[in-house]
């Protein structure tokens, strides 16, 4: 299936929900520059996480990847992509929504669902809270400034040995922004939750039952 972006038709895959369900959800995918597509395993996980709730959960490959028109526009123009999927989703369910992005997708879509009010709670997994090198390929640094005014329900879970993500700044972060708030560091875990991912999942089902099952 296909979702009308702005810079064209961005491939996507719609997870089904219950009849009943109360909410819809949205999850994006890592940098596209670094094989992140909305196949990736933390993406994958993390929808059937909010999908076992009986949440619809869409996905999307982001502009300029897989079969997405257009081109990579830095992490520039992709939080319009995410705006873009959220106004399908908020048009097809007419549900309160739910946001989680990992890593380059959390960077990208916290910025546009933390100012959308159809967004009920927001989750960074992965997130790159340390910059890249600007001498990489795709120098990568992100701020995240802009949830220090973001009320939602705020969950960032992240691998103790993140190399994008030091414990620390997640803290320095976590600390600087208003509750309702957690930040969930699972031991062992790199940046992929390698070995780790079913840990990841019963963090964002857990986060999901207090705030919004209950």
């Amino acid at each position: 299936m296909f979702v009308d972006g702005p810079a064209g038709r961005l491939e996507a895959l719609l997870n089904a929900g219950a009849e009943n369900a109360t909410h819809a959800a949205l999850v994006c995918h890592p940098h596209p520059l670094f094989g992140g597509t909305l196949h990736n395993k933390v993406v994958f996980h993390t929808m059937k996480a909010l999908n076992s709730f009986g949440f619809p959960v869409l996905r999307f490959n982001f502009r300029g990847t897989g079969l997405s028109e257009g081109v990579h526009d830095h992490g520039n123009g992709e939080v319009d992509d995410v705006r873009a999927a959220l106004d399908w989703l908020d048009s097809e369910f007419h549900l309160p929504l739910i946001f989680a992005g990992f890593s380059f997708g959390a960077a990208v879509g916290l910025r546009a669902a933390c100012s959308d009010a159809r967004v009920r709670t927001v989750i960074g997994v992965g997130t790159p809270v340390s910059p890249v090198a600007a001498d990489t390929e795709e120098p990568r640094v992100y701020t995240f400034d802009f949830l220090h005014d973001c009320a939602k329900p705020k969950l960032l879970v992240s691998g103790a040995r993140d190399q994008f993500g030091p414990r620390a700044k997640l803290e320095e972060l976590i600390a600087a922004v208003p509750e309702p708030k957690r930040l969930v560091i699972i031991g062992g875990a790199d940046h992929f939750f390698e070995g780790r991912l079913h840990e990841l999942r019963a963090a964002i089902e857990m986060w999901v039952r207090e705030q919004i099952v209950r």
